[in-house]
Formats: structure tokens, sequence, C-alpha cells
């Protein structure tokens, strides 16, 4: 099959695309609950006769054996939705699609993945004979609580995978733009979360109590000079302190305060210096205050940065620019959130590529998690070009 013709029969399933994601984004459902969307997927995949595997959960991998012996591939898509409140309109006009369930949407555009998974395994059916090797389509469970990503790699160790791929939809890049490069492109996340314990008292005796407070605000202070003094200049690590929570009466010393957020870095070495900080910082504080420090559980590293393989990357660009020309390859800076699919490449040579969904004529360009966050569904046959263009890479 000639590369023009792959593109061909990417333009095809827009159609297809547009109806399957728009049925997602009606029907979202949160991390761990996506029962009816799994049963959605299951029609899907049966309807393409491609044998498939329900995994605890919700999670399935679709199996699609190549006509021609070669590597045993993953491609990914997440399927879960948020707990956002979807708004009516984009950034400039009623959106072509809103969510029926209140409470509930797909403001990260995980339906766009699984439409374009989905847009995938038809082509890749249309192509099978002249395919080598295996592809395994990972519909996983969870990704915004990261509940789903051990059952899906656990299930994986049954097969001899040797590459993976992944595409994530990306508000700060044009509809009609890919970004597929080595090395490092979403962060590492540094979960925070302390208490101070101290001793209550009476307000108008402070010296009698020991008042959790006031190093729980020295220790805000002092990581964030920390950082500034420790931090090696040349990485990037963010420090977000969300939430201070203590007392709840003008005149009560309360025993506890409590300071949560992440840190994101892009080094792992950074990432774990990061939190050696924030730990001294706080154990050494709450000590001057005969006060002490209490981790919870998410006080730890929770995930690493995605880092692309070089040669999975840049193989996977050079045959998405083939098959759609080259004028759709871009740059594209760092992503700060964070991301499981680091998961995948601490097992696998693989790679995430960014698919640009924004488009200010229209209104999308909102950003993620974001009641306003909408997608140009036109950029859904790009998406599969490039799934494609990792399958046909050497």
């Amino acid at each position: 099959m000639k590369l023009s013709e792959i593109r061909q029969l990417a333009v095809g399933c827009q159609d297809y695309m547009v109806e399957m994601r728009r049925e997602f984004h009606r029907h979202p459902e949160l991390s761990g609950e996506e029962f009816k969307t799994r049963e959605v997927l299951v029609r899907e995949i049966e309807g393409m006769g491609v044998p498939y595997k329900l995994l605890p959960g919700t999670g399935i991998i679709a199996i699609i054996q190549g006509g021609k012996p070669g590597k045993h591939r993953v491609i990914r898509a997440d399927i879960d939705g948020l707990p956002v409140m979807e708004e009516a309109c984009n950034l400039k006009q009623p959106k072509a699609c809103v969510s029926e369930v209140e409470g509930k949407c797909h403001a990260c555009g995980h339906d766009a993945h699984m439409a374009v998974l989905l847009g995938t395994m038809k082509v890749l059916l249309e192509m099978k004979e002249e395919i080598e090797g295996t592809v395994y389509c990972c519909f996983e469970e969870g990704e915004e609580t990261n509940c789903g990503i051990k059952t899906m790699l656990e299930m994986l160790e049954e097969y001899p995978i040797d590459e993976c791929f992944a595409l994530h939809v990306y508000s700060g890049l044009d509809a009609g733009k890919v970004n597929i490069v080595p090395g490092p492109r979403m962060a590492g996340t540094v979960g925070i979360g302390f208490h101070v314990k101290g001793k209550a008292g009476h307000g108008s005796r402070p010296d009698q109590a020991a008042n959790p407070i006031v190093p729980a605000a020295h220790i805000v202070t002092q990581i964030d000079s920390a950082f500034l003094n420790q931090i090696d200049a040349e990485e990037t690590v963010t420090l977000g302190l969300c939430v201070f929570q203590a007392g709840e009466t003008t005149n009560v010393i309360p025993e506890d305060a409590y300071i949560g957020g992440t840190a994101r870095y892009f080094n792992k070495g950074e990432g774990e210096k990061a939190l050696r900080i924030i730990n001294m910082v706080a154990e050494n504080t709450a000590v001057c205050h005969k006060c002490s420090i209490e981790f919870a559980e998410r006080n730890k590293i929770s995930l690493l940065p995605v880092v692309n393989d070089a040669g999975v990357a840049l193989r996977t660009q050079e045959m998405t620019g083939e098959i759609c020309g080259a004028d759709v390859l871009s740059d594209c800076d760092r992503w700060y959130a964070s991301e499981c699919y680091s998961m995948y490449l601490e097992k696998y040579p693989g790679a995430l590529g960014f698919l640009g969904i924004r488009n200010e004529e229209y209104g999308s360009g909102a950003a993620h998690h974001n009641g306003k966050f909408d997608i140009d569904e036109s950029a859904l046959s790009l998406g599969v070009c490039a799934e494609v263009g990792f399958v046909l890479s050497k």
C-alpha cells in the first residue's frame, strides 16, 4: 500500500471518529467507573472482528496480528473523564458537543484518544496482511487517578512487547500539527503532603502550647527559598503548594496543620533532590518550634517524567512526515502536566506524541482540565496517521 493511500484511509475514518468521539464525550465516566465506555468500545471492537481481552476493572487490550513476522507494538489510549463541570461554550462559541452528565466531562481529551485509536484499528485492518508483527491496542482505565496502569502493565507482561506509543491531544499546539520528538515531554510529579503536629491550647497563652501554624508558615516560605538556592539552575523544577489547612476557631491553637501540593520536574535526579529538600526543611523547621512532622502517603515521587526514546520518536516522526508531509511536524514546548504513560516508558522503548487541537477561529485552545476545554475534531485523522506511522516505522 502506498503511503498516500494510508492518509486517504485515515481521512476516510474522519466521520466515524467524530461520531465516536462525540458519543464518548456525551457520556463521560470517572476513573475506575468506565463500564458503559467499555461496553461501547467492545461493541466497536467486536464489530471490526478484532480479538480482545477484558482486564479486571474496565481496561481492554485488542490484538491485531499482522500478516508478516515483526515487532510486538503497543498503542495506548486512556478512557476516563474528569469531575469537571463542562461549559456549553469554548473560547469563542457554543461547542459542537457537550457532556450530558452533570459535573463530569472529557476535559482532557481522552474521548479523542479513544476515537483515534479506533480509527487506527480500522486503517490497520485494511492493510493487515502488510503489517509486520502484532499491534496491541490498549484502552487504559483510570489515567487521571492512575488506578488502571498497574493492571494494564501486568497484563502486557504476557506478551513480548518491543515498543510502545501514545498520543495526547494538546491545547498548546495548533490543529493539523503533531509533535513527536526525543527526550523529556511531560513532567514527573513529587507529591507533597504532611502534617505539622503541635500541641493544642488557648489562643491567649501560646507559650503553653506548640502552635503548628507558625512552623507551617515558615515551612512554606523556606521550601520556596531552598528550591531557589539548591535546585540546579540548569534544570526546571516547579513548586505548587496549594493546600494549607489549620484551625477552626479564632481563640484555639490547633494541634495540626496540613500542607499539600506538588513539584514537577523533568530530570529524575532533580525530582529526588526536590523531595529531599521538602522533607528536610519540614522536619528541621518543625523541631525549632517544638513540633514534629507526620508525612502523608502522598508525600513521595508519584510519577516519573515522560521521556521519549530517541529511536522510536525519530522513526515515528519520519514515517508520519512521509505519510502526511513534513509540514505537519511541529516544534512544541514540554508540558508540565504528568502522565502515568511514563510507566510504560520505564519498561519499553517508546514515545508520546502531542496532537494539536488548538484553533483560534473555532475557539478550541482552552487549558486542559478546564470547563471551556474543546478540540478541533479535524485533528483526528492526523492522529491516525501518527499511530499507523509508529506501526510502520522500522
